[in-house]
């Protein structure tokens, strides 16, 4: 996809909500978003870190609209509300793009710590249930509604050390899927009007890491540039075209 894929509009006047905005894929998907022309309402669990992104954005795009709001999105309540007042506030909610991340690993498979997957099963897959929950009627509601999840290749090929990992991965894509069934059934005939989809990665790659590792060659991973294109391009093809699909930014295994 080109740097401007998205500029002719597909986007503009559009509002996403982005949860898990703080890190680099999400400081890279607010300015790609904002520079497309939609309204983009942050959400994080780190307050600071949020307001870093939310800043970064609003001064890459003179005028662009970039709102950061600290919702815990392991309240299944609060997720609701935030979904409502960005709708009553703007009149219509447009995308949620799914950021929240987190990983936990261990040295072999039979010394999977089940602390591990009590935290990722909140990260990965509660914050996906929540989100998706609390903003499916109202993504069915615009013209033009899009979930997007961020997904990892281990999901397809678990490895022995990524048990927790791998697993929270897959589940995550499991309910995704669920939720774009949903809007396969409520589009009937006519197909559906609104999508869930999967974009896949093996890992991200960002400037600061390549300025760490300068001989690295990180390969496989996907910049996080690239990764804010290919989500602002879910705008890009009609419903019917993603709704369930796993778009693989990476080798599929």
């Amino acid at each position: 996809m080109n740097g401007s894929g998205n500029d002719n509009g597909t986007l503009q006047g559009a509002v996403v909500a982005v949860a898990g905005a703080g890190g680099p894929a999400g400081r890279a998907a607010l300015l790609r978003l904002a520079e497309a022309g939609a309204t983009v309402v942050a959400s994080d669990a780190d307050p600071a870190r949020l307001a870093e992104a939310v800043d970064a954005a609003r001064y890459a795009h003179g005028g662009a609209t970039v709102i950061g709001d600290t919702v815990d999105l392991l309240d299944l309540a609060a997720t609701k509300a935030w979904a409502e007042r960005i709708e009553k506030d703007f009149g219509h909610v447009d995308g949620l793009v799914h950021l929240v991340g987190g990983w936990r690993g261990s040295t072999s498979f039979t010394e999977t710590d089940l602390a591990d997957w009590d935290f990722l099963e909140k990260l990965l897959i509660r914050t996906v249930a929540h989100t998706s929950i609390a903003f499916h009627d109202g993504l069915l509601r615009s013209d033009r509604g899009r979930y997007v999840l961020i997904s990892q290749s281990g999901a397809h090929k678990p490895v022995a050390n990524n048990a927790a990992y791998n697993a929270g991965k897959a589940a995550a894509e499991a309910w995704t899927l669920a939720m774009a069934d949903s809007y396969r059934k409520a589009g009937g005939e006519d197909g559906p009007q609104a999508a869930a989809a999967i974009l896949v990665i093996k890992a991200l790659v960002h400037d600061a890491m390549r300025a760490e590792r300068p001989n690295a060659k990180f390969a496989g991973f996907t910049d996080v540039k690239e990764l804010a294109e290919a989500i602002a391009g879910v705008w890009d093809r009609p419903a019917s075209d993603v709704n369930g699909q796993r778009l693989w930014l990476t080798p599929q295994p």
